[in-house]
């Protein structure tokens, strides 16, 4: 596990200088690291779409901004850090007095060491983000202010990684690729969903599993646009963000609250033991919300370690790659692979001996128990999981009725299918 964090935190090491948007060349700059993971089929999609409610805006590219002084000092520097541009500012080459340059500028001076990330995607404005006691420091005087960017038609640009499952119904993987340089919103959900793919690549999982590499809010949609005749199959779906700090883990349930995914989360994170929070669906947040936008009411939820605004780096440039921690990602990857292993075996089965309890014994059930130092717990998780064999119940449900081990009830279902008593 050791090993998968450090994998994890290079890869944000590796990702963070990159300028990413909704749009443009830092998308791709990011997909390309990603692809060299996992294979990727990369989608793009025409400035002037109709998506949904929404129209796929122009791209945005940039190469240079700055602020200078009367000496040509730059005082903000867009190759410093690409978190002092507003994102999609739109070109300016001017020169200005403090007075009339401080409407464009922000900063948090709350925190006034921090420099805050702030983007204006869907209308046209400039603007630089600098420490509070950067701006306190400049003299009233003239500055050059250039940000050599464009704004024109081009593509939004999203990703899917598909792993073929036993059956078609899918789980979607989600998560956001449009931040600059913030290594725990977004670069850590990136790096645990890349990982969990190359592990489930490596068998053939029940469920087909879809990872969506997308911009946030415009990317969802879009993809939700374009794949209506998919929609039916997604069953399941995770949300990864925030997914690297040293914070608890927290699930954000799904709009439905009692989704599959919901149910299993709730088991996973209990019966480990980890610190963990539980909380209702709100309509703000990340992309669950557009999967769970009650035309679709799919059963998606989130996970993260500190939610989004609930640590005092969120949106700054203190969420860098020392914010995050390898040991952190590889809980939250853990707490994923467990959580679908769960999803993946949480079949419902059918008694094929209904009429009273069939006899165990005479098919060799009770022997197979012998010697092992959990034969009652064993031998209850049969009893139970024919009981429940109704074609309406899964195993997670004989779990929490039973309180018994999900694996106990996995190995008595399998035991019982051997025996042609129960068939899925």
């Amino acid at each position: 596990m050791t090993g998968a964090g450090e994998e994890m935190h290079a890869l944000v090491r590796r990702l963070y200088p990159l300028c990413r948007s909704i749009t443009g060349d830092g998308v791709r700059a990011t997909l390309e690291i990603v692809g060299e993971y996992i294979p990727l089929q990369v989608h793009e999609v025409p400035t002037g779409t109709r998506v949904l409610d929404w129209t796929v805006p122009q791209e945005w590219n940039i190469r240079d901004a700055y602020v200078a002084d009367a000496s040509g000092r730059r005082v903000v520097d867009f190759a410093a850090s690409n978190l002092h541009v507003l994102g999609y500012s739109v070109p300016v080459s001017a020169t200005m007095p403090l007075s009339e340059l401080r409407e464009h500028l922000h900063t948090l001076p709350e925190q006034p060491s921090l420099v805050p990330y702030r983007t204006s995607y869907y209308t046209p404005d400039w603007g630089f983000c600098l420490a509070q006691e950067t701006l306190d420091a400049l003299p009233d005087g003239d500055y050059e202010v250039r940000v050599d960017s464009t704004l024109a038609d081009g593509h939004l640009t999203y990703a899917e990684h598909v792993i073929p499952g036993q059956v078609a119904d899918e789980v979607i993987v989600s998560c956001h690729v449009c931040h600059p340089s913030l290594a725990n919103d977004n670069l850590a959900g990136i790096a645990v969903a890349t990982s969990l793919a190359r592990e489930l690549s490596e068998r053939r999982p029940y469920y087909t599993y879809r990872f969506l590499f997308a911009p946030g809010t415009i990317g969802a949609i879009t993809w939700l646009a374009r794949n209506a005749e998919r929609i039916e199959r997604v069953r399941h779906g995770l949300v990864l963000a925030c997914a690297g700090d040293s914070g608890r883990l927290t699930y954000k349930q799904s709009r439905r609250g009692d989704a599959e995914i919901d149910r299993v989360l709730r088991h996973v994170l209990a019966t480990s033991e980890r610190p963990h929070h539980i909380t209702e669906f709100t309509p703000y947040g990340y992309d669950e919300r557009q999967f769970c936008s009650p035309g679709f009411d799919l059963g998606v939820g989130s996970l993260s370690r500190t939610p989004y605004a609930g640590y005092p780096e969120y949106h700054t440039s203190a969420d860098n790659p020392d914010f995050v921690f390898p040991e952190a990602m590889a809980d939250t990857l853990a707490v994923c692979r467990e959580a679908f292993a769960v999803l993946d075996r949480n079949r419902r089965y059918l008694n094929l001996s209904p009429y009273g309890e069939p006899q165990l014994g005479r098919r060799g059930l009770y022997a197979s128990l012998g010697g092992r130092s959990d034969a009652k717990q064993a031998q209850m998780a049969m009893l139970w999981v024919l009981s429940l064999s109704d074609g309406e119940h899964g195993l997670l449900d004989v779990c929490e009725r039973s309180g018994l081990p999900f694996d106990t009830v996995v190995a008595a279902a399998d035991a019982l299918c051997d025996a042609g008593l129960i068939k899925a």
